[in-house]
């Protein structure tokens, strides 16, 4: 289960730089903005996800515990709405190698602080000097990757 599992969360590391791609392209193609784009881009998400829910049998009635959720609780949605907002306004501004290496970094750091304190009630992993080691791996290849040819030019 668990390779299967490492699988799904590569093949969604595929996809982020097609839907940034695919955002942009939208955004073109509507002679709009950003916002416009990543709206309709919701809508669609929202679309498929309730077709896919009725579909898979998904208990409705629990929604009727939606008042009862915390007011942190509502801001995913907020989160990802700014997700695709910002790479759809960042992928043609900066290129999607640089903007995804970025994204990568920030998740990693964040992560790390998560696992470390369990926050917002996840299980707490402790960061061993191999896990940083990665980390810093990741930062040093984003800043290679936004900076690397700047510094080969000055040479």
């Amino acid at each position: 289960m668990v390779p299967l599992l490492l699988l799904m969360a590569f093949g969604i590391g595929l996809i982020i730089p097609l839907q940034s791609a695919v955002n942009s392209s939208l955004r073109d193609a509507l002679g709009s903005g950003s916002l416009l784009a990543a709206l309709i881009s919701f809508g669609v998400g929202t679309v498929f996800l309730a077709g896919f829910s009725l579909a898979t049998g998904q208990p409705f009635a629990s929604l009727a515990g939606l008042p009862r959720i915390a007011w942190w609780q509502w801001l995913g949605g907020v989160m990802g709405a700014f997700f695709v907002f910002g790479s759809t306004f960042l992928a043609p501004r900066i290129g999607l190698a640089a903007m995804i290496s970025l994204i990568i970094a920030g998740q990693v750091v964040s992560s790390l602080a998560f696992d470390r304190f369990g926050l917002l009630g996840l299980p707490v992993r402790e960061i061993s000097w191999v896990r940083l080691l990665g980390a810093l791996l990741l930062l040093a290849g984003a800043t290679l990757v936004n900076f690397g040819d700047r510094w080969l030019a000055r040479g």
